[in-house]
């Protein structure tokens, strides 16, 4: 039987296999808070990258040969796929804080049972249980 997930005072959400101790709202706005500071980390990432890529898309690289025209197009590249990757994580975040904020964060979004609160606080962004995880990333 599942407990009501609740994002008010008192709130729990059941830990998923067995009599692991339910989520407190002071637990909930710990995970919160932890996922808003990432936000604005990698907010502050994303800006630094782009400004960045700005400023090398300004350099004309007249006079380079073609191992230095390789290397700046490599490194461009790699700048932003890792801007991409932090947008990424920036959407996961709200996303976590959304499922917070409705009531729903720590429920499995295949098979809507309890995630392990353990797999939580270690990866406060996850959807799905431990199980329906392993399945998704056996396809």
């Amino acid at each position: 039987m599942a407990t009501t997930v609740r994002a008010e005072k008192n709130a729990v959400v059941p830990a998923q296999n067995g009599p692991a101790a339910p989520w407190t709202a002071e637990e909930l706005a710990e995970v919160r808070e932890r996922l808003a500071v990432e936000i604005e980390e990698l907010n502050a990432e994303i800006a630094r990258a782009e400004s960045e890529i700005a400023s090398n898309d300004v350099t004309d690289g007249a006079g380079d040969d073609q191992a230095d025209a390789g290397a700046r197009t490599y490194q461009r590249e790699r700048e932003i796929a890792l801007t991409l990757n932090s947008r990424d994580l920036v959407a996961q975040n709200e996303r976590a804080i959304a499922r917070i904020d409705a009531g729903t964060y720590g429920v499995c979004e295949s098979c809507h049972q309890p995630i392990g609160k353990e797999r939580l606080q270690a990866f406060p962004r996850a959807t799905l249980c431990v199980a329906c995880k392993q399945r998704e990333e056996r396809r």
